[in-house]
C-alpha cells in the first residue's frame, strides 16, 4: 500500500463513539493537521471563486465544466451533489482543482426525470450520496479506470440505488431525485445532526450500521473536515435510519472492530491512476470493500473506504454515455 496512505491508517486515533438507534460514529483524530492548504467546494462556491456549469448549452450527462478563479486549490469530494442546470449530478471521484484552472469533471446523474435548465450554474445541494450507492459507484468507476482510463460510473446502477432509497424512505419523486429522499427525511436527519457533532481535531469518521463498519471518510485538514462533517454524517445516517433490519450497535468493542476494519483496508489491493487535478488517485479493492485515496505532496487529501454488500445486487456491465 502507498506509504502515505498506510502511514495515516496506522497512526489514526479514535475519539469517543457517538451512538443513536442503529448508527454509531467513531471520530477519527489525526496526530497532526496537514500542511497543504485548500478550500472546500462549499467555501469556493460561496465566494464565487468557483463556477460550475454544463459543458455546453446542450449539456452532457457524464461531465461538467468547473472554473477555479482562485489562487488556491479547491477540494471536491467523491459523491458530493451539485444542484441546478439541466439536472443534479454527483462527483465520480475526489478532485483537488488546480489554481486558476478550467476542468471537465466526471459526474453521475441523480435526477433522472429532468433534462431542462433550472439555473445557468450549479450550486451546492448540501448532500453527499448515501454510502451504499457511493460504494457501488466507486466500484464501477474503478472498473472504468481499469478498462479505459476514464472516471465513468455505471449510470444505471446509480439510478437503481436512488430508486431503492426512495422505496425505503416512502418518498416518491417525479424526477427521481436523490435530493428529494433527503428532504423527505429531513426531521430525522436533523436529529442525527444534533447527536453526531464533530469534535476538536477531528479529520474523519468511521461509521457503523448495526454494529458492522459501513465506511471511513477522512481529509487532511481539520478546518476542511468541520465544513464537510454534516454531509458526510448524513451519507451514513440516511442509510442507517432506513435499514430497519439492523440492530443497535453495542458501544463496547467498537474500537476493536474499527481497528480490524482498518486492517482489512491495509490488506486491500491497490491500483494507481492519474488524477484529474492535483495529486495521484489510488483505488482499493478487497473482499466487500471499495476504496479511494487522493494523495498530493505526501498528504492524504481525501480517503474513503466503503463496505460493499455484494449480495444486494448482481454484477452489472458498465453502462456509460450521454443522455
Amino acid at each position: 500500500m502507498e506509504k502515505t496512505v498506510k502511514s495515516w491508517l496506522e497512526s489514526v486515533q479514535f475519539g469517543e463513539p457517538q451512538c443513536y438507534k442503529r448508527i454509531a460514529i467513531l471520530p477519527l483524530i489525526a496526530p497532526a493537521d496537514g500542511t497543504l492548504q485548500y478550500r472546500t467546494l462549499g467555501e469556493a462556491l460561496a465566494s464565487s471563486d468557483v463556477g460550475i456549469t454544463e459543458v455546453s448549452a446542450a449539456g452532457s450527462v457524464p461531465e461538467l465544466m468547473v472554473v477555479n478563479r482562485a489562487n488556491q486549490p479547491v477540494l471536491l469530494i467523491d459523491g458530493e451533489e451539485l444542484a441546478g442546470a439541466k439536472q443534479n449530478r454527483v462527483l465520480n471521484t475526489s478532485i483537488l482543482l488546480k489554481e486558476g484552472s478550467e476542468t471537465k469533471i466526471p459526474v453521475s446523474c441523480t435526477e433522472q426525470g429532468r433534462w431542462s435548465y433550472s439555473s445557468k450554474a450549479f450550486s451546492e445541494s448540501g448532500n453527499l450520496m448515501a454510502y451504499k450507492s457511493r460504494s457501488k459507484k466507486a466500484r464501477s468507476v474503478h472498473r472504468s479506470l481499469e478498462a479505459s482510463g476514464a472516471y465513468m460510473s455505471d449510470q444505471g446502477e446509480v439510478w437503481a440505488g436512488i430508486a431503492e432509497l426512495q422505496a425505503k424512505a416512502c418518498a416518491p419523486s417525479p424526477p427521481s431525485a436523490m435530493s428529494d429522499v433527503y428532504k423527505a427525511r429531513e426531521d430525522d436527519l436533523r436529529q442525527c445532526d444534533e447527536i453526531f457533532k464533530s469534535v476538536p481535531n477531528q479529520v474523519g469518521l468511521l461509521a457503523f450500521i448495526g454494529g458492522a463498519p459501513a465506511g471511513v471518510d477522512m481529509v487532511s485538514l481539520t478546518s476542511a473536515y468541520a465544513k464537510l462533517h454534516p454531509k458526510l454524517v448524513r451519507s451514513y445516517t440516511l442509510e442507517g435510519l432506513l435499514d430497519s433490519k439492523q440492530q443497535a450497535p453495542a458501544p463496547d468493542g467498537i474500537a476493536t472492530r474499527a481497528r480490524n476494519f482498518l486492517d482489512e483496508i491495509l490488506a486491500a489491493e491497490e491500483r494507481e491512476f492519474a488524477s484529474i487535478g492535483h495529486g495521484t488517485d489510488y483505488r482499493y479493492t478487497g473482499k466487500g470493500l471499495a476504496g479511494t485515496a487522493l494523495v498530493h505532496e505526501n498528504e492524504v487529501v481525501h480517503a474513503s473506504f466503503l463496505r460493499l454488500e455484494e449480495s444486494e445486487q448482481p454484477e452489472r456491465r458498465a453502462a456509460h454515455g450521454k443522455k
